[in-house]
């Protein structure tokens, strides 16, 4: 995959996109701990782990994000503007500056694609 330029291909994974996990853990187990259960079999000290919830108190993500952090991950939070459980447990937290569901998921996409050019240009030097 890239963003805008070829590189080198660069690890990276969506927990969302697992239907089996998503359905058999979420029923076995509830939804709250799908992420975190993820975390727990695939993510190694120094890898990114990224958790975005509008309002920054999702427990699954806060369960992801725990999980990550007991694994020596980089923990990221996208959330809204307030001071939120999911932004004090990341180590890098950006808060959008709004309230309004909309706007803040638009501020996430925005500083989502900054992200990976940032990423992308470190990688394609």
């Amino acid at each position: 995959m890239r963003y805008r330029v070829n590189r080198p291909a660069l690890a990276g994974l969506a927990l969302t996109t697992d239907t089996s996990i998503l359905t058999a853990h979420s029923n076995d187990f509830g939804f709250e701990t799908v992420f975190s259960r993820q975390i727990e079999a695939l993510a190694q000290p120094g890898d990114v782990a990224l958790g975005i919830s509008t309002s920054g108190t999702s427990p699954n993500i806060l369960a992801a994000l725990k999980a990550a952090n007991e694994r020596g991950c980089v923990t990221i939070a996208f959330t809204g503007e307030k001071e939120s459980e999911c932004s004090n447990l990341a180590k890098l937290s950006f808060k959008a500056p709004s309230s309004i569901t909309a706007c803040v998921q638009e501020c996430h996409l925005l500083i989502g694609h900054l992200l990976c050019d940032v990423v992308e240009k470190a990688y394609a030097a």
